[in-house]
């Protein structure tokens, strides 16, 4: 009887105490393996970096933040079964999105999961048009924009006659095309569209394209190729290997580390933009640029590139609108995003757009040495 009496009492004293506050858990999801493995660990290595300094600092909320990482493979099949396993593992937000097709399978399923999810890189247009994702948030620039600066570079500095594009065969790519040709019409282009090459986001083989554009002869070719570390780099070094004279201007954020890093001086004359360079200006004055590039330097042997400043940015963000309102809640946090300036971030201080889009600020550049990665940054 006595037993029985402080077993019941030991079970209303658990009862009557505070429960334990959960840890709050960061998802991420992004290609970890293949031809854009690389880049997809440059972005969740970020992600990792910002939730430590977060942790350090005593969390969020009084909470601890734990992170769970997943391999899309930049398959938009295996990004939906990742998107299924954060949700039944409780995901509090993810952080997702290098390829366009794997980031628009991914967003109704996490929708319907009451899941926040914030698209770190991806850039088709569709991504923030509400179909599928009422709440959506992006941190890289949308095609849009990007086309809007690559054709006006083109028509207005180096006033093109005859156009070419290399474009990948995806959303994200015939997006991209299909906003060039589109700013080209509101910047009354008087040259012409040559050629379109297209190819497979995993292709290592461009030599029929290359063939084809080289006879073409054109001012420019437009490239878009977000195979990082393997697709992207063979493309530069056929280029040059079939001796092409047209300027190589590649789309926006397209020349990362690891281009430079397998292709070499091979990527020397590429002209492309960009919004987040760390060793150049404004960024090495912004502190919460100086700070971040020197803990991912320390943290990882390099400096970061745009596509980690911008998993850096998604958690910051993400935090700062979680300490406002104080909560997890999709809707809440996402409306104190969208549509507000939000301070102190790697890319200072920013203004996001009310469909949730991050409001970007271009630097146009030629590649002078391809094997350090100098840049040369030029007048738009």
């Amino acid at each position: 009887m006595h037993k029985t009496k402080l077993a019941l009492a030991l079970l209303a004293g658990l009862a009557s105490m505070p429960a334990m506050a959960q840890d709050i858990k960061v998802g991420t999801i992004f290609p970890l393996s293949g031809g854009a493995g690389p880049d997809g660990q440059t972005v969740t290595n970020a992600v990792k970096l910002m939730v430590q300094q977060i942790n350090d600092k005593g969390g969020l909320l009084g909470r601890k933040l734990t992170i769970i990482s997943k391999d899309d493979e930049s398959t938009p099949a295996v990004g939906v079964s990742r998107a299924n396993e954060m949700i039944a593992e409780k995901a509090d937000v993810v952080i997702e999105g290098w390829n366009s097709p794997v980031t628009l399978a991914m967003q109704p399923i996490l929708a319907r999961g009451n899941v926040l999810d914030i698209t770190a890189v991806s850039k088709s247009e569709l991504i923030l048009s509400g179909e599928t994702n009422p709440y959506a948030i992006r941190i890289n620039s949308s095609n849009g924009f990007d086309a809007a600066v690559i054709a006006k570079y083109v028509v207005e500095t180096m006033k093109a006659k005859k156009v070419a594009f290399l474009t990948q065969n995806d959303v994200y790519g015939n997006g991209f095309q299909s906003a060039v040709e589109a700013e080209f019409k509101k910047l009354n282009f008087s040259g012409q569209v040559v050629m379109t090459e297209k190819f497979a986001f995993k292709d290592t083989d461009f030599r029929v394209q290359l063939t084809n554009l080289k006879g073409a002869n054109p001012d420019a070719v437009i490239v878009t190729n977000s195979s990082n570390s393997s697709g992207l780099p063979a493309m530069v070094e056929q280029y040059r290997q079939a001796d092409i004279k047209s300027t190589f201007v590649g789309a926006v954020g397209i020349m990362l580390t690891t281009v430079f890093k397998v292709a070499g001086d091979a990527n020397n004359g590429v002209i492309s933009a960009d919004i987040f360079f760390p060793d150049l200006p404004p960024f090495t004055t912004i502190p919460e640029s100086k700070a971040f590039v020197a803990a991912y330097t320390k943290a990882y042997g390099a400096a970061p590139d745009k596509s980690a400043a911008l998993g850096a940015a998604a958690v910051q963000v993400w935090a700062q609108a979680v300490e406002s309102t104080k909560s997890l809640d999709r809707k809440t946090v996402a409306e104190a995003i969208r549509g507000k300036p939000v301070k102190g971030t790697v890319f200072g201080d920013v203004q996001f757009l009310p469909n949730g889009q991050m409001e970007p600020h271009y630097v146009m550049f030629k590649v002078v040495d391809g094997k350090s990665a100098k840049l040369e940054a030029l007048q738009p």
